[in-house]
């Protein structure tokens, strides 16, 4: 009995002392309930930490004592907790919003991603960085921020789309609330289809991707939108010089359930009519945009909470001619919804449900009658799109502060519609004839773990395991050795199986902290993409037809691999970072040569007239970030390179890719001058982008024939461009808040090359024929002032 004791009071204090314990709970934001996504939770100094996850929760495992802890959040006042840790304990924290952030509420939580962060090539840019910048036409977007980082390059001027380290645009997965967004511009690329006053946070990964994200070889652009003021009702708007925006938001139930709804729509069209004379084209002619966000969400209990989102974006253009008898109809657009259950099934172990139904459809409609008086003569409908159905389920598991294990699985369903027509003359119709849709099943499991070693060297491995298959029904045509005519055909039942491909795809990235300010840091993924986009243009067109992968197409597969070292400066007011990295990219594809969209309507395949090759791309990126004080801002620099290799284009030779750029710089200013005015500066610049052009010129029979170089051997003028702003903040109450923003986009009045062309005068036989190439620039210098409110 004696020896019981004795024992019991020898491990009595092993066993205090080895107990740990878990706290945990939700990061908000104290004036509107928002969760605060990747809030930093800070011990006794750095001694250890966590991060919120991106539904703002967050749980670190410690043993028995008591600690001090920070928890942070960039733009909001530190808070401090001194914790006696002798249970599990829940602590839901609520930071407040600082309008200045002074050196005492500058906390490690950004040197904590930049220096100490196993991701690398990866930028959260928080959404009131993006506004503060200048404005094409006045108008907030968030796509045009995100080009101004090192290794991403704009598709040209004035347009949203975007290539990452030599990827296409449709290697870059876009989300929007988990759900696939594959149209993300309005106005032929002009402007992105996210309202900036909806949306809460974005992040973009260039490499490193850790395993949850996949179906896309290049990045991954994650954006959240506002979940909807849990604490009191809020309106913000704008009246711009092209679109007006309004924005409502408040609680259903206070701190229980909560709603937004947003809308934004351009109105040329409205205010060019009352101005055209009844007979104008104008007046029967026209192009809008409009887009809707909403929100709905419900806490249950700290362990359930329910969010549905919904998006819906069209644009809109038509043309009539009532002399002529011709109408014409372009309408495209996205919509989604989307509903998540979290649920807390311990205070270690989280959980994430979602469904997804997506949308993007893109349609040509015209008719034609001979008689106003009389009915349609002539119609036709031209439609393209893909249509998904989605599930996902996420699980986080953490166990102790060194681990932070994810893993899940997903199932999407495809329908593709890569081109269908319809037509009807009189009183036949043609509908049934042209229908050729695609259907497939996706499929992935994942699992991935962030395991702190030591004090210096974390480690990210994970591993994602992928299938496609895609099924009937579906009509394979067979093309003659010239893809002229159709010569046989293949036809699969509904759910057999028309082509199967799988893949096993390793990340793994590594940080080595060298001291408290720096670091180096390395990563390798390798994906693989199921879907194509199929595009003649370097811009992101609404005509561009998203097919799968066939029994002709094989999946796109890229590689990366990079390596940087990571610095923070002046006790972490600057943040600096060199990255290089090397991609290779198999199985791309191009349409043949003399292949055009809509050739392949009429008893045909999409997938018939493309070519397929691979690519790489290398480069270096160099960035440095003030982010503190009245004046903040960054330059980014990239030296790139990307080839193509396609053995049936340029006599199987490399060639550069059309938005190859050697060099790329931005650079970005914000200056707080006094506390109602804020200036801000933008500048550019780019080298050109390549094109085909002809070679040599002659006559032939009397006609011009032109010979062209080499494929994408002609490389544009350079492209730069200077934006100013000024924000006035002329009204600030506590329940109403107005301001003024004056943009000037492209100050100097650059004239950029957006394509060229050849004009030719005189003729031949008197010996004046003269070939004169010619560059067509979209903007000069565009003045715009917009009215923000909130209230």
């Amino acid at each position: 009995m004696k020896r019981c004791i004795f024992f019991l009071l020898i491990m009595f204090p092993l066993v205090i002392f080895g107990q740990k314990y878990t706290i945990s709970g939700y990061i908000k934001d104290k004036s509107s309930g928002e969760e605060l996504l990747g809030a930093n939770v800070i011990v006794n100094e750095g001694k250890s930490g966590t991060s919120a996850n991106s539904y703002g929760f967050y749980s670190i495992s410690l043993p028995a004592g008591t600690y001090e802890i920070s928890f942070s959040f960039v733009g909001y006042a530190e808070q401090k907790k001194t914790i006696n840790l002798d249970s599990d304990k829940t602590l839901n924290i609520e930071l407040e919003n600082s309008a200045v952030v002074t050196q005492e509420v500058v906390v490690s939580s950004e040197r904590s991603r930049n220096v100490e962060d196993s991701r690398m090539s990866v930028t959260k840019i928080p959404i009131e960085t993006v506004k503060t910048l200048p404005a094409f036409m006045g108008e907030v977007d968030v796509l045009k921020t995100v080009q101004l980082l090192p290794g991403v390059q704009a598709a040209g001027d004035g347009n949203s789309g975007f290539y990452v380290r030599g990827g296409g645009p449709d290697q870059n997965l876009i989300l929007l609330d988990e759900a696939i967004i594959y149209n993300a511009s309005h106005l032929l690329g002009f402007f992105s289809v996210f309202n900036a006053d909806a949306i809460k946070d974005m992040e973009i990964y260039k490499g490193g991707m850790p395993a949850q994200y996949g179906g896309r070889i290049s990045s991954v652009l994650d954006i959240s939108m506002k979940n909807g003021n849990m604490k009191k009702f809020e309106a913000e708007g704008g009246i711009g010089t092209i679109s007006s925006r309004l924005t409502v938001q408040g609680p259903i139930v206070k701190d229980k359930a909560s709603f937004l709804i947003s809308g934004r729509r351009t109105y040329i069209d409205l205010l060019i009519k009352p101005f055209t004379k009844k007979e104008s084209l104008l007046r029967s002619s026209g192009y809008y945009f409009y887009d809707v966000n909403a929100k709905f969400n419900y806490r249950f209990s700290d362990k359930d909470r329910l969010y549905i989102s919904a998006y819906y974006g069209e644009d809109v253009f038509n043309f009539k001619s009532n002399d002529a008898g011709f109408a014409m109809g372009i309408p495209w657009g996205n919509g989604m919804a989307s509903i998540r259950w979290n649920h807390l099934f311990s205070n270690k172990f989280f959980s994430n449900t979602t469904f997804v139904a997506s949308d993007y459809k893109f349609q040509t409609s015209i008719e034609m009658t001979s008689d106003e008086n009389s009915g349609t003569d002539f119609s036709f409908i031209q439609d393209s799109g893909i249509r998904d159905f989605y599930i996902k389920q996420d699980f986080t598991w953490l166990p102790n502060p060194k681990h932070n294990i994810k893993f899940g699985l997903e199932y999407i369903y495809h329908i593709f519609s890569p081109n269908s027509v319809s037509a009807s003359l009189a009183d036949m119709s043609f509908e049934s004839v042209t229908k050729n849709k695609q259907y497939a099943h996706e499929a992935a499991i994942y699992i991935g773990d962030d395991f702190k070693i030591n004090d210096r060297i974390t480690l990210y491995a994970g591993v994602r395991g992928s299938i496609f298959n895609q099924v009937g029904p579906f009509t394979r045509y067979i093309k003659d050795e010239y893809y002229l005519q159709t010569i046989d055909s293949v036809v699969y039942k509904k759910n057999e199986s028309v082509a199967l491909y799988h893949s096993i795809e390793p990340r793994v990235s590594i940080k080595v902290g060298l001291d408290k300010s720096s670091s180096i840091k390395a990563s390798f993924m390798q994906n693989k993409q199921y879907i194509h986009l199929a595009s003649l243009s370097a811009s992101t067109l609404p005509t561009d037809l998203w097919v799968p992968c066939s029994d002709r197409l094989k999946p796109q597969m890229g590689r990366q691999y990079a390596i940087g070292y990571f610095r923070n400066f002046f006790n972490d007011h600057f943040e600096a970072s060199v990255e290089v990295y090397y991609k290779d990219m198999y199985n791309l594809i191009e349409y043949a040569d003399g292949a055009l969209p809509g050739d392949e309507v009429v008893q045909d395949n999409a997938d018939n007239y493309f070519i397929t090759g691979d690519g790489n791309s290398y480069g270096i990126e160099f960035f440095i970030k003030k982010r503190t004080g009245s004046f903040t801002g960054w330059i980014g620099y990239t030296l790139s390179k990307t080839d193509r290799f396609f053995d049936d284009v340029n006599d199987g030779k490399k060639f550069p890719a059309k938005y190859d750029r050697r060099h790329d710089i931005s650079v970005t200013a914000t200056y707080t001058i006094t506390e109602k005015l804020t200036a801000s500066a933008i500048f550019i610049y780019a080298t050109g982008n390549t094109t085909t052009l002809p070679a040599s010129r002659y006559m032939i029979d009397g006609e011009l024939t032109s010979e062209y170089g080499e494929r994408n051997s002609y490389r544009m003028a350079p492209y730069h461009r200077l934006d100013l702003s000024l924000t006035w903040d002329h009204k600030k109450t506590d329940k109403w808040t107005s301001s003024w923003n004056f943009s000037i986009y492209n100050v100097y009045n650059r004239k950029n090359p957006y394509f060229v062309y050849f004009e030719n005068s005189g003729t031949v036989k008197d010996g004046t024929f003269k070939t004169t190439a010619k560059q067509v620039s979209l903007f000069p210098i565009l003045p715009s002032v917009t009215w923000n409110f909130k209230f």
